[in-house]
Order: structure tokens, then C-alpha cells, then sequence
């Protein structure tokens, strides 16, 4: 995609030009007959898909207690060494350690009645990433591959999908919507550069595609169309002036010391830059948070890092004109006890735990749902995990019943039940 073309579509995703050229072109054919209705409609979902609609993805990995994050409990034994703070919207106030975010909150939406019957990380994990529970049948697709397949840019030289720090991936959908992972935000990606000329680079393209076509005529067709699939995404990549959106120095310093130095900071900053360059989906993940022991001493660090990020992503995307269009989840596999254990820590709780939203629609400075008094269950209006998604796909646009083919010839839904969480948007 040259620069050119990608002003072009930037200029689509902020609403003008392309989509009054579209509705104005199709309505005038329609009505004289050299345009059918359903040519109309293709226009349309390909117009869906400019809209330059996106998601950031926090993920807590570890399982975060909801009562030293958005879920405070002062004054009860279930409290921990840490107090509550009040934010910026009254009425709401979550933990001391979260002083960035509690400045944000009037953009935030928090749910303190998550629920879930999933204690294990691993399938946890898998399933607060896909929608499903694990099966030894099928590997399902993560909901940002479902998001990306539907509404991300297909002309994109840099990836629709990516993740800084590992993530489930796309399953049965196949390589297209692999995420890209990073592991070293604010650097260049290795190997993206390429390190020999272009002419010569060709030629070792060139070279490559020949082996595989003898491959491929030896019986590893679906080999080589997958590989084939991997090397042109990597080859436009490489050879893309897009790839300096990796580059965190093009950003100013005051800029990147409000998201912080940490990993996570960066990848917060790297996503809001994904996201201005095309990007559907990224996945920031924060590491630490199985907290099994002395939990007051490891928490508030780990929450520090995440509270700058968070915080910087909600304001930027925000002043930039892009929180309404970007949908940022903050959430992890389950919550933690209501008892401080043994150890000084608390143990794994999928029963009651919170998930915080902004953007993308959503109405902030809001709490729906809550826990008992000592947040040992739900109190109200429990949210499960399809419940959630199908409101995470309704912020962007997709329809969480569309279906898409399994190996194993089995059609299966984005998401497979739940309803949308309306209190999120009204």
C-alpha cells in the first residue's frame, strides 16, 4: 500500500469523503436502474469494513483481585491493606493504587458483577478469549481473529491483528488472521527490516516461490498456500514505509512518559499508534497477577504500570478524536477470594470479578452490576462471558451470530449465546 493510499483510507476512517462519495454514487445508480440492490448492499458492508472501527484488548494475566482494582471493599474483612480512592465521577471509587485511572473514570464503565464458573488459567484464559470453553475437537478462533476477519482493513501493509506478549490465536480461521506478536514494544519488530536491496530481495522471493511450486507439485499444496499466505504478509511488511508505526520515538517525550517506561506502557502507546494506522485489533498484556502470595507487596507496582497506560490510551485516543471509533477492555481469566489466605494472598475466584470498558460507544462514568457486601458473589445483574462479548461485538458493529465453518464441518457462532449488556450504552 503506498502512502498515498493509506491517506486515503485514513481519510475514510474519519468519516468523509469516500462515504458521501459511496452513498451518493450507489443511490444514483440504484435509481437509474444500473445498479442493483444488492450491489448496494456489498457497497455497504465494504463501507462497514472502512469505518476504521477497533479494539484494544488489557489483559491481565493471572487473574487481578477485583478488591485491590475496581472492586474496593473498605471496611469489611475482605478490604486487604489497600483503601479505596475516590474518581472523578462521584459515587465512584476504586483502589489507591489506580490515581491515573480514577482521573478517567467519567470514560469508563466498570462491571463488578463478571461471573464465571472457570478457576483454571489455562482454560480461563481460552475462554475469555474465545467465547468457548476448551475442546479437544476444535481450536477456536480468539474473539480479535473473529473482530479482525469481519471489519479489519485487508489492504494494510502492517498486520490487523496484533499482540504484545503471547495470546490464543486464530484456530480454524487460519493464518489471515494470526496475530502478529511483539515481544520488545517500542522497537522495530526483528527481521522486519530488510537488510539486503530490494532488487536482491526480490530475486530471493523469486527463488522461494519456485521451491515451493515444486513443492506444492510433489502433494503439499495447503503447505505451501499457507507459507505462501505467511511470506506475502511478511514480504509487504518489510518492504512497507508503515513500518516505522513500531517506532516510539517518533512520539514526543512528555508523550511516552505519561504511559510509562514499562513494557506495558509501551504497548499501550504502540496500540493507540496501530490503531491510527489501520489496525483492528491489538492486545496488550500485562504479566503478574497471580497474586498467591504477599499481595500486598507485589500489587502495587504491577498496578502503577498498568494504571499510567491505561490512562494515557483512554486520553490520547480521546484527544485525538478516536475514543468513540477505538473500544478499550481492561479484564483478565477470574478475580480473587474474598479471604486473604495463608500466605498473605488470594487464590483463584471466577465467581465474582470486574472488567472495565471505555470507548467504542460506550457510556462512561458508570458502575452496572455489583458484588455482596463482602464481594463473595454477585449481588446484581451478573454478566457472564457471552454476555460480554456479544456486547463487545455490538460496540463494533459485528454480528455476533454469524457463523463460520469448523473443520469438522460444524457451523459455529462468533458467540454462542449471551445478550448485550445494554446499560453499556445508554
Amino acid at each position: 500500500m503506498s502512502l498515498y493510499h493509506h491517506q486515503h483510507v485514513q481519510t475514510s476512517r474519519r468519516g468523509f469523503s469516500r462515504r458521501s462519495f459511496l452513498r451518493n454514487v450507489s443511490m444514483g445508480a440504484l435509481a437509474a436502474g444500473t445498479f442493483s440492490f444488492h450491489d448496494l448492499m456489498s457497497v455497504s458492508a465494504e463501507e462497514l469494513r472502512k469505518q476504521g472501527r477497533s479494539m484494544i484488548l488489557l489483559w491481565m494475566a493471572g487473574g487481578p483481585s477485583q478488591f485491590e482494582t475496581f472492586d474496593p471493599k473498605p471496611n469489611t474483612s475482605s478490604a486487604g491493606d489497600k483503601s479505596a480512592i475516590q474518581t472523578s465521577v462521584s459515587g465512584i471509587e476504586i483502589s489507591e493504587d489506580w490515581k491515573n485511572t480514577a482521573k478517567v473514570m467519567s470514560d469508563i464503565a466498570l462491571i463488578r458483577s463478571m461471573t464465571n464458573k472457570e478457576g483454571n488459567h489455562q482454560r480461563a484464559t481460552y475462554q475469555m478469549h474465545t467465547g468457548y470453553v476448551p475442546s479437544g475437537s476444535v481450536k477456536h478462533p480468539s474473539l480479535g481473529s473473529n473482530i479482525t476477519r469481519e471489519i479489519g482493513n485487508r489492504e494494510l501493509d502492517i498486520p490487523s491483528i496484533v499482540s504484545v506478549g503471547a495470546t490464543t490465536g486464530a484456530g480454524f480461521l487460519g493464518v489471515d488472521y494470526e496475530p502478529f506478536n511483539i515481544n520488545n514494544p517500542g522497537n522495530i519488530p526483528n527481521n522486519v527490516a530488510a537488510t539486503v536491496p530490494d532488487q536482491r530481495y526480490q530475486k530471493r522471493l523469486g527463488l522461494l516461490g519456485r521451491l515451493d511450486t515444486e513443492f506444492a507439485s510433489r502433494g503439499g499444496e495447503v503447505v505451501v498456500k499457507n507459507h505462501s499466505k505467511i511470506y506475502n504478509k511478511a514480504s509487504s511488511l518489510v518492504l512497507s514505509p508503515q513500518t516505522e508505526v513500531f517506532d516510539l520515538s517518533k512520539e514526543p517525550d512528555s508523550l511516552r512518559q505519561q504511559y510509562g517506561e514499562s513494557n506495558f506502557g509501551k504497548g499501550c502507546l504502540l496500540a493507540r499508534r496501530l490503531v491510527e494506522a489501520g489496525s483492528t485489533f491489538i492486545e496488550v498484556r500485562s504479566n503478574g497477577w497471580d497474586n498467591h502470595f504477599n499481595l500486598s507487596e507485589v500489587i502495587s507496582p504491577r498496578s502503577k504500570e498498568v494504571d499510567a497506560g491505561m490512562a494515557a490510551l483512554i486520553t490520547d485516543l480521546k484527544q485525538r478524536g478516536m475514543l468513540d471509533r477505538t473500544l478499550v477492555v481492561w479484564m483478565g481469566e477470574f478475580g480473587r477470594t474474598p479471604k486473604i489466605n495463608a500466605r498473605a494472598g488470594r487464590d483463584h475466584y471466577p465467581r465474582v470479578f470486574n472488567a472495565a470498558l471505555a470507548g467504542g460507544g460506550i457510556k462512561g462514568g458508570q458502575v452496572i452490576g455489583a458484588s455482596t457486601d463482602d464481594g463473595s458473589a454477585v449481588k446484581d445483574r451478573p454478566v457472564n462471558v457471552t454476555d460480554l462479548f456479544s456486547s463487545i461485538c455490538h460496540s463494533l458493529k459485528v454480528d455476533p451470530k454469524k457463523e463460520n465453518m469448523s473443520p469438522l464441518g460444524r457451523p459455529m457462532k462468533i458467540v454462542d449465546g449471551g445478550e448485550v449488556v445494554t446499560e453499556l450504552f445508554s
